[in-house]
């Protein structure tokens, strides 16, 4: 049973999403927060599977929540869920420690499946999101950095896989891209997250561009 916690100012859609993770087989919910302090309260009782995090949000913001539930729990897999794919705090978001990012009118098959990805251990993010996140970096000025020393020990294909990453696609899209397994797929993520020390796909997303290794656009 993957165990839900649900954050979120308004009453309505936390009770709106609450019902629906409760009537899916397999979910449940064991906690519900009206704003960050009290997120970081419930999170450190219930130990949720997953957390549905708002961004927007009185006293305590979903961010600097995230950030104070990652720091004290690292294996927290906390979901992001924002009205707007534009939202600036995007990148904030995903350096806080957030392991996905979605838009709350999504529908609610989307909202289940990346519940059970998140669960599963893996990231994911909305393919607006993802663009949100290239268009940070190619709107940058700064220069581009020299890349890291631990990149030297990425292999060709490791380097495949992580411009795929960096473009939003799944194990099973980048499979086929490359014509391996997914299986295979797994373990050149499973490889790139040990050698770049990335806690999850988005921070492979964020150290792919930061480091030049995949450029913008």
């Amino acid at each position: 049973m993957t165990r839900v916690m649900v954050v979120d100012d308004q009453a309505l859609v936390r009770v709106s999403f609450s019902i629906l993770i409760d009537a899916t087989p397999g979910l449940t919910v064991v906690g519900e927060a009206a704003d960050g302090i009290e997120a970081v309260d419930v999170y450190a009782r219930e130990k949720p599977d997953v957390v549905l995090m708002d961004i927007r949000m009185p006293r305590l913001n979903g961010i600097e929540a995230t950030r104070r539930i990652v720091a004290d729990h690292p294996d927290a897999r906390v979901l992001m869920l924002t009205t707007y794919d534009l939202d600036e705090y995007v990148y904030a978001a995903l350096r806080a420690g957030a392991s996905g990012f979605l838009l709350k009118d999504a529908p609610p098959t989307d909202l289940l499946a990346a519940i059970d990805v998140l669960a599963g251990g893996e990231a994911i993010l909305a393919p607006t999101v993802t663009r949100r996140l290239i268009r940070e970096f190619a709107d940058r000025p700064e220069p581009r950095r020299a890349l890291p020393r631990q990149l030297d020990g990425v292999t060709d294909r490791e380097r495949d896989v992580l411009l795929l990453v960096a473009q939003g696609l799944s194990n099973t899209e980048i499979a086929g891209r490359l014509h391996i397994s997914t299986a295979t797929t797994k373990t050149h993520v499973a490889r790139l997250l040990t050698k770049l020390g990335a806690r999850n796909r988005i921070n492979l997303v964020i150290v792919a561009y930061e480091s030049g290794l995949v450029e913008a656009g």
